[in-house]
């Protein structure tokens, strides 16, 4: 019991990662930074390919527990995440458009090169490819999940609940201990580069109204939740603050599936609940990446002096919203997926888009952080409903008998 009392949270970890990651980036030689980077290099790989493995480890067995109405589960889960995806999207567009022409009256765009360009690369790299990607897993989890809850038997089923432990034994063996160390890497490398700082200052004003939207989305959401789960929403919200802490750090709601999923189930979520709905939203509720892409479109729209539609712009949150389902995971992912969407709705330019990712890879991880730390509120949601609904299934058998 000394111990643990003694030892060091996962929220503290990260935060002095955070910090010491910013300091030493100021005056580590380049010969340390890189070797940091090159285990960045080497973990990120291996996330890259344990991730997969996560999600069929976690949401087969899930599903299979939740019994026959599992497919009904997936499809409430889906409708509430793109919901929150498109309040997030609205609330974006209605704010940008009544800070903006104050905000960035006068002002114009400037050649801002993107961040990733500046950051040191590793020594090595050691290439680990998935077994398959995001959605193949997803798919994968769906089919087996829901084809257990159909058959009879339990073989399978007794497989996949043993793989489960595997999985929650790499998680709590390799995956957190180490994610404090890649936080410490990711900061470090980016303040060695200084050409993140330059678009942030650059982008001062759009980036804290966006900071202050995704802080009043996340009281919106738990708000919510907690109405729902009979909870106080600030506690709820307190105990997902290692989750928002880590994908702080590793701008990659994927890479933060383990942390969410543990401090989700400590807010209260049962674990079959959350095993499937926070890899599930993971990959399909981006809300804060879904706000940040929609006010700096417009960001750069206003510097830009293009005109803005507003029945355009509605579309284009709405077809935001599903796009952000095919979003890989990782750093960076949602506004790779959305390019094609600015050039194709917005009409942006090759220069424009450029801005558009070098701005939003700079606050990466603020978006990110807003996705996870939602998926605990949605997780809390959903475990309500199927608790009520167990619950009606349970007095509807005891009338009939």
């Amino acid at each position: 019991m000394t111990s643990e009392r003694r030892s060091i949270g996962l929220l503290p970890k990260i935060l002095i990662a955070i910090v010491l990651g910013i300091v030493c980036g100021l005056f580590f030689p380049e010969w340390l930074t890189r070797a940091f980077v090159t285990f960045n290099g080497l973990f990120g790989n291996f996330l890259g390919f344990i991730i997969p493995l996560i999600i069929v480890g976690l949401i087969t067995p899930a599903i299979a527990e939740l019994g026959r109405g599992a497919g009904k589960w997936l499809a409430v889960t889906a409708a509430i995440a793109y919901g929150s995806t498109l309040f997030a999207g609205f609330v974006g567009l209605a704010t940008s458009m009544a800070v903006f022409p104050s905000l960035l009256a006068g002002k114009t765009a400037q050649s801002v090169t993107n961040p990733e360009d500046a950051l040191l690369t590793p020594f090595f790299k050691v290439e680990m490819p998935p077994l398959m990607g995001v959605m193949t897993a997803l798919i994968l989890a769906f089919i087996i999940g829901v084809g257990l809850t159909l058959v009879d038997g339990d073989v399978v089923r007794r497989g996949f609940v043993e793989f489960r432990e595997i999985v929650n034994k790499v998680i709590a063996g390799v995956l957190i201990p180490l994610l404090p160390l890649y936080i410490f890497g990711v900061f470090l490398n980016m303040a060695a580069a200084g050409q993140v700082w330059n678009v942030i200052t650059t982008f001062l004003g759009v980036i804290l109204m966006v900071f202050a939207l995704t802080v009043v989305l996340l009281l919106i959401q738990y708000a919510i939740a907690g109405a729902f789960f009979k909870k106080n929403p600030l506690v709820m919200l307190k105990t997902m603050l290692p989750a928002y802490a880590t994908a702080l750090g590793t701008s990659s709601s994927a890479a933060t599936i383990p942390v969410t999923h543990r401090q989700a189930m400590q807010m209260g979520v049962s674990e079959p609940v959350s095993s499937f709905v926070v890899p599930l939203c993971a990959t399909i509720h981006l809300a804060g990446s879904t706000i940040k892409i929609t006010c700096f479109s417009l960001a750069v729209m206003f510097l830009y002096g293009k005109p803005v539609d507003i029945p355009t712009m509605i579309g284009f949150v709405m077809m935001l919203g599903i796009m952000m389902i095919a979003a890989p995971g990782v750093p960076g992912g949602a506004i790779m997926t959305a390019t094609s969407l600015l050039t194709t709705m917005l009409g942006f330019t090759e220069p424009q888009v450029g801005l558009m990712i070098a701005t939003y890879i700079a606050i990466d991880s603020f978006g990110t952080a807003t996705n996870v730390t939602g998926d605990g509120a949605i997780a809390a949601i959903v475990d309500t409903l199927t608790r009520r609904s167990r619950g009606r299934e349970e007095r509807g058998a005891t009338a009939v008998a």
